[in-house]
């Protein structure tokens, strides 16, 4: 991607140089940012202009849009403001500044991106949808039918996950419109 804006969460800023200092280790902030890079570039849609200014990469604009639902600022005027008011916000947006605009259309450009952020915090287990058994083979465990999860209701909960991701998206327009 050559023609996006780049950037570095390392750069140097002057109390104290390093925005990672301002943050808890545990904050949600540091995992969000390492769930978004694990993210392939091809589950973005990015709009290609013909000129002027590169657009933010998507990246970015992913793990600033889920740092900032996470923490319940939904309005894309409000996520531009806590840019620069929330430390955590400010160091997951690279110290950039994207506009409003640009903060709204995205959500609706790259669905199957935040989806691949929800499957991915399953991975890590911040999400827990449980286990799957491939071969049927009876093994004597430790198990419950809580946490046992059939393929059908595997197919149920990563759709209620979509759905979910679709409501956010349509809380942050409402959020928008207002």
């Amino acid at each position: 991607m050559s023609n996006v804006i780049p950037f570095n969460r390392d750069r140097a800023f002057l109390l104290p140089p390093d925005l990672k200092a301002w943050l808890r280790e545990d904050d949600v902030a540091h995992f969000v940012v390492a769930a978004v890079e694990r993210v392939p570039l091809g589950a973005f849609r990015v709009m290609e202009r013909a000129g002027g200014k590169p657009p933010h990469h998507p990246r970015l604009l992913l793990a600033l849009l889920i740092y900032s639902y996470a923490n319940g600022i939904f309005s894309s005027r409000r996520i531009v403001r806590a840019i620069h008011r929330d430390i955590g916000v400010r160091f997951v947006a690279a110290n950039l500044h994207p506009d409003h605009d640009t903060i709204t259309v995205f959500p609706r450009r790259n669905k199957a991106a935040f989806l691949q952020v929800g499957l991915l915090t399953r991975e890590s287990g911040l999400l827990r949808v449980g286990t799957v058994s491939i071969d049927g083979t009876r093994i004597d465990a430790n198990a419950s039918k809580i946490r046992a999860v059939r393929y059908d209701r595997a197919n149920d909960l990563r759709a209620r996950l979509t759905a979910d991701v679709a409501a956010l998206t349509a809380q942050a327009e409402a959020a928008d419109a207002e």
